[in-house]
């Protein structure tokens, strides 16, 4: 489904992602993790066109897409979630996730479509549709932001820390959540993540990266026991 080649960005002298290859099944949830600076997020500013690479190459679904324009990628089915929600806080959740619809699909949606589009994601995170933006929390402003992007219409979703500031009963049903929606909707997921423990307990696969380049890539297991992992995690190994 996703096919990353020789994938870098460089800021100035500065390598932030290097010759970064992988392929992604349809289906799958694949974790990428690494400590603060490996290249994580840069990786999915490339891959869902916030940024161009420098060199590399992108296919999704067999269409080379590195340097595309976001919307453009958007509408071909791959979506993205954000460390940090911002909604329109002048909207209510429905709206939100309805301009969301539209986006996804050229704006060419009836309202009454993006409307039903709309109340399925929200449905699907588990958000009333009445409710208004003020006063959410964390948990339900991370919901609205996945319940975003699946309004777009998503083969292939980018979860970028869908569970950082929730408490564990929050992690633990953040999880849950992105795997029903692989089992429900069959969405192919990659998946950003700090909290290692859930996210190895969810994922096939697993990548990590450290200053910008691939140092692992194998079975949740095989990382765990990996010593170049390990290093990192016990906080022995290179910092970015």
């Amino acid at each position: 489904m996703l096919e990353v080649s020789g994938l870098s960005k460089r800021f100035g002298h500065f390598p932030a992602v290097s010759a970064v290859s992988f392929t992604l099944r349809k289906g799958e949830i694949l974790g990428l993790i690494g400590p603060n600076g490996s290249g994580k997020s840069t990786t999915f500013n490339l891959i869902a066109g916030a940024m161009r690479p420098s060199s590399g190459s992108i296919r999704f679904e067999g269409t080379e897409i590195g340097g595309l324009p976001a919307h453009r990628i958007c509408r071909m089915g791959l979506a993205r979630t954000f460390q940090i929600p911002r909604p329109f806080r002048r909207l209510s959740l429905m709206e939100n996730v309805m301009l969301a619809a539209n986006y996804g699909n050229s704006g060419t949606l009836a309202k009454s479509d993006a409307q039903r589009r709309a109340e399925r994601a929200l449905d699907m995170v588990g958000l009333p549709a009445a409710d208004g933006i003020e006063g959410l929390g964390a948990a339900a402003l991370k919901k609205l932001e996945l319940a975003r992007a699946l309004a777009t219409g998503p083969r292939l979703l980018l979860a970028d820390e869908s569970l950082g500031g929730l408490d564990h009963a929050e992690m633990e049903h953040a999880a849950l959540m992105l795997e029903t929606i692989r089992t429900k909707l069959g969405i192919t997921i990659v998946w950003v993540e700090h909290i290692m423990g859930l996210l190895m307990r969810i994922v096939d696969r697993v990548i990590v990266l450290d200053h910008g380049e691939k140092i692992f890539e194998g079975l949740p297991e095989a990382a765990a026991k990996d010593a170049r992992v390990t290093e990192i995690y016990l906080g022995h190994g290179r910092r970015g």
